[in-house]
C-alpha cells in the first residue's frame, strides 16, 4: 500500500510539473535535448543580421542647410603702364608703349636707289658733307656756265671775274660715265623718277614710277640736260657725294642742288669734263 501510494504521489507531482512547465511557455531547460538525424545536415554560413540604425528622434532632427551666398572678388583692373621711354626701358615689352615706337614706312614711301646698297660709310649713318665755296677759277667761260670735273667730283658754277661756285658732287660709276657739252633744257622742283631700262636689269625690284619727294632719289631738284637722260639733281643718299655712285647723272645735295638751280637759267651750258 505505501509503495503505491508512494507512485501514486511521484506521478501527482510529475504531471503538476509539466502542467506548470506548460503555463510557464515551456521555458528552455538545462540541458538540451539531443537532435533527431534529419536535422545534422551541413548547414551554410550564418550571417549575422545587421541592427538597423535606430530613428533620431524627431526634436533631435537637424534643419536643412539654408544656401550660402558666394561672394564674387570684384575684376582685377588692368595695371597702368607707366608712360615715358625711360620708364619702359629694359622691360623686354615692345608694345607696352607705342608712342616711342618706330613708325613704319609703308611701301609707296620706301627708299629707293638707283645703286646696290653696301656704301663705305657704315649705311650712311655717319658722314660729313663737303660745304660749296666759292673758289678762284681762272679759266675763261662766260658767267652762269657749269662746269663738272668728274676726277675731283667737283662741279663749277662761274661767277666771273675769276671766281666760281665750287659743289661737291657724286659721279657716274666706271662704264656709265660720259663727257661732253649740253644745256639746261629743263628745270624741275621735286621731280617724279622713273628708273631707265638699264637701272631695272639691274636692279628688277625698282618701282616703274616714283613720285617725287624727299625719299625719291631724284632729291629736291632737276636740271635736265638737252634731249638725253642725264640730269644734274639731288638725292636722298647724300652719304654718297664724292663717288663714283650714279647712272651717269650729276648728284648732289639736296641744298646744294637747290642753290644751283636758284642761280641756273635755261638754256645754261653745261660741261662735262673727264
Amino acid at each position: 500500500m505505501k509503495l503505491l501510494a508512494f507512485l501514486a504521489a511521484s506521478a501527482f507531482v510529475f504531471v503538476a510539473s509539466q502542467a506548470t512547465a506548460q503555463d510557464l511557455g515551456q521555458a528552455p531547460v538545462k540541458h538540451a535535448a539531443a537532435p533527431a538525424l534529419h536535422d545534422l545536415a551541413p548547414a551554410g554560413p550564418r550571417s549575422e543580421p545587421k541592427p538597423e540604425p535606430a530613428a533620431a528622434p524627431a526634436s533631435e532632427a537637424k534643419p536643412a542647410p539654408k544656401p550660402r551666398a558666394v561672394r564674387r572678388a570684384p575684376p582685377q583692373q588692368q595695371q597702368q603702364q607707366p608712360q615715358g621711354f625711360w620708364a619702359n626701358f629694359g622691360r623686354g615689352n615692345p608694345a607696352a608703349n607705342q608712342t616711342y615706337a618706330r613708325p613704319q614706312q609703308q611701301p609707296s614711301q620706301q627708299s629707293y636707289s638707283a645703286r646696290p646698297g653696301g656704301n663705305r660709310l657704315f649705311l650712311g649713318m655717319f658722314y660729313s658733307t663737303i660745304p660749296r665755296q666759292t673758289v678762284a677759277f681762272s679759266e675763261k667761260y662766260a658767267p652762269g656756265t657749269i662746269i663738272v670735273r668728274q676726277r675731283e667730283r667737283r662741279l663749277y658754277y662761274v661767277l666771273g671775274n675769276g671766281q666760281a661756285l665750287q659743289y661737291a658732287v657724286a659721279v657716274g660709276r666706271e662704264g656709265a660715265a660720259w663727257a661732253g657739252t649740253s644745256v639746261v633744257s629743263n628745270k624741275r622742283e621735286w621731280p617724279t623718277w622713273t628708273p631707265t631700262p638699264e637701272i631695272l636689269r639691274r636692279q628688277p625690284n625698282l618701282p616703274r614710277f616714283m613720285e617725287g619727294g624727299p625719299q625719291n632719289p631724284m632729291g629736291a631738284r632737276a636740271l635736265y640736260l638737252g634731249d638725253t637722260l642725264y640730269r644734274i639733281h639731288g638725292t636722298n643718299e647724300p652719304w654718297m657725294i664724292g663717288e663714283e655712285a650714279s647712272s651717269g647723272c650729276i648728284r648732289m645735295t639736296n641744298d646744294d642742288v637747290i642753290d644751283l638751280y636758284n642761280r641756273t637759267r635755261m638754256g645754261a651750258t653745261v660741261i662735262v669734263q673727264r
